[in-house]
């Protein structure tokens, strides 16, 4: 009997079911026992195995060896009793049986070795290609939405007077101009709503590619209307381009992340994944420094920081139709094998795409049902409920942890450092840098680290420096120097946010939910991610009216239990397949692990292992993962 790894291709695949069958009816008499005990028991690692072994002075493989006959329906006259949940088993296995089995082992074996030396895939231009300027379209609109309006809003409230004035004859007064500027920013939110709301069946018709290509419309018509609102004399043009703007950011959130994690390998998914943390970052720096009074942060021009918005989404439109579509989508909802197998040959880089290609079918007859489910089944499927709840709990605290408070402190603060009003626009540029840099630096560490870490890290390091921010902005007047250390802080706990919380509960959506769920996941992550946005900007000026500068004393507590959370929850789920993240979570929705086990379980590099058993020799081939 040897063991090889060996190069493809291969001539047969073995299931645990035909396993079973080659092993003289060993599947019967197992059919309740999950594999990963049987193989326990045969190795000594369980301890009931152990110890049984040791009382009969015979070796764990001799326990299960019949000495009064061959074949499976023969009882011996000692047996070995194994847990299976709460059930018991007396099992009785052949010289047969017993050879097989530990051929298996020996095949788990092979497969371990070969996992720890597996190299990284290849990155090719195709696949950054198409996660940049799916991005570039994409999450990079959604943070320049959020800063292009700081700029102007002096210059914007000005034109909402004179239209007023010339409309009726009269000024408008200061409350009417808080209300219409009040709208015009929180609107944003709501379009993200209806757009995270409509995400779904925009998907299942046009599949991830065709739902960012359409999404360009959104950006483009919005782009116009803000730019000639000034020009039609007209602020509800300005109101309604901001809530499409919305519509397209809440579309573009459940679409890329979900298109970045299904096209990408899954050693990098993480790395790739974060180019949407990336371009969001780079968006709100981009609109700071746009912003400025040299460039187009002026009465005359504050038009063109919104006529900007359609150069990201004309550059998508130009480039991302001759990129793939996600292979997973095509074979998995559409059953287009061919296309999905050219999809992989670009992305990838390599003409065999066949491991690929086997991974996503094991993927499809590992679930229960293939086409896409709707909210309500999602939400009463017990087969996903942590991952649900996960899912919340991530995307609520990524709006509620205070990231979006801090912004309200730093003119103040740099204000009180003896900055002039003139030079703080420059200096608050630093902190749109800071939040750059720690994305692209959680990107390249997150395949090593990993998304647990980072997220905890994040969180808890935020905490921290909200409570360190809460102490120095008390003792502000009674040292020249603490203004600096706040600023000190708040750097940091953007880079904190920045690190984990800001990019991964996208990352995440994605790779929590199988291809069936992933759309309506997205859905609820979308729902959460901008109710929770909404009230954040509805809620903090009372908080901050009420508390002063405790107010960060409120996402100390949410930032500490979203880091509890997620270290009693949440399983790593960096260099996995999705069935394999999905059956970590099993013990905990409490639902058996699928009979195809094995086949799942060793969805993992090419390895093989020739054996005998019964006179027969056995070539099994193990499958790899994308």
């Amino acid at each position: 009997m040897r063991q090889s790894c060996l190069s493809p291709p291969f001539t047969q695949v073995i299931s645990q079911t035909q396993l079973y069958k080659r092993t003289r009816g060993l599947g019967a008499r197992f059919k309740d026992t999950p594999l990963k005990t049987i193989l326990e028991v045969i190795s000594g690692k369980d301890q009931r195995g152990a110890d049984a072994a040791e009382s009969r002075e015979h070796s764990p493989l001799n326990l299960v060896n019949c000495s009064n006959g061959t074949t499976a329906e023969r009882r011996c006259e000692e047996g070995l009793s194994i847990t299976s949940g709460e059930l018991y088993h007396k099992i009785c296995i052949t010289e047969p049986e017993a050879t097989a089995l530990r051929s298996l082992q020996e095949m788990l074996q092979c497969v371990k070795n070969h996992k720890a030396t597996e190299k990284p895939p290849r990155i090719t231009a195709c696949l950054v290609s198409a996660a940049f300027f799916g991005a570039l379209g994409s999450s990079y609109l959604y943070g320049y939405s959020l800063s292009v309006v700081n700029a102007p809003a002096q210059y914007i409230k000005t034109f909402y007077n004179k239209t007023w004035l010339e409309r009726y004859g009269e000024p408008i007064t200061a409350d009417m101009v808080t209300v219409l500027w009040s709208i015009t920013v929180s609107i944003f939110a709501i379009g993200g709503l209806v757009g995270a709301l409509c995400v779904t069946l925009l998907m299942k018709v046009l599949g991830r590619k065709g739902t960012l290509l359409l999404n360009n419309s959104f950006a483009v018509l919005s782009a116009l209307l803000l730019a000639l609102g000034e020009k039609a004399g007209s602020f509800e043009m300005l109101i309604i381009g901001r809530f499409i703007m919305g519509v397209d950011s809440g579309i573009s959130l459940s679409a890329l992340p979900m298109y970045l994690g299904e096209i990408a390998p899954r050693q990098v998914r993480g790395s790739i994944g974060q180019f949407n943390s990336v371009l969001i970052c780079l968006g709100v720096f981009s609109g700071q420094v746009l912003g400025l009074p040299e460039l187009l942060g002026q009465e005359s021009r504050w038009n063109f920081l919104f006529a900007f918005q359609a150069l990201p989404a004309v550059l998508q439109l130009c480039v991302l139709p001759f990129l793939p579509e996600s292979p997973r989508f095509l074979l998995m909802e559409r059953r287009d094998q061919a296309g999905a197998q050219k999809a992989f040959r670009a992305f990838l880089g390599k003409e065999d795409v066949s491991k690929e290609l086997e991974e996503v079918h094991a993927e499809s007859r590992a679930q229960n049902n293939i086409r896409t489910v709707s909210i309500t089944e999602l939400l009463t499927n017990p087969a996903v409920r942590w991952q649900v709840i996960t899912i919340v709990v991530t995307m609520a605290c990524y709006q509620l942890c205070g990231l979006n408070a801090i912004w309200y402190y730093t003119n103040g603060i740099l204000r009180d450092s003896g900055f002039a009003d003139n030079v703080i626009p420059y200096i608050v540029l630093t902190t749109g840098g800071i939040e750059t840099l720690a994305a692209i630096v959680s990107g390249l560490v997150i395949e090593r680290v990993g998304r647990r870490p980072l997220l905890i890290f994040g969180f808890s390091a935020m905490a921290f420096f909200f409570g360190l921010l809460t102490v120095l902005l008390n003792f502000q007047d009674n040292n020249s120097w603490m203004p600096y250390l706040s600023f000190i802080c708040i750097l940091i706990v953007i880079a904190s946010f920045c690190s984990g919380p800001g990019g991964i509960p996208f990352i995440l959506t994605g790779e929590l939910f199988e291809q069936s769920y992933r759309p309506a996941a997205f859905m609820i992550a979308g729902v959460v991610n901008w109710l929770a946005n909404f009230a954040v900007g509805l809620l903090f000026p009372f908080i901050q009216e009420s508390l002063g500068t405790y107010a960060f004393l409120v996402f100390v507590v949410v930032c500490v239990l979203a880091a509890i959370y997620l270290y009693l929850v949440l399983p790593e789920t960096k260099n996995k397949t999705f069935v394999e993240i999905s059956q970590s979570f099993a013990k905990m929705n409490k639902i058996p692990l699928p009979d195809k086990e094995m086949e799942n379980v060793l969805a993992i590099e090419p390895c093989s292992y020739k054996g005998e058993a019964n006179g027969r020799v056995i070539i099994v081939k193990i499958e790899s993962s994308l």
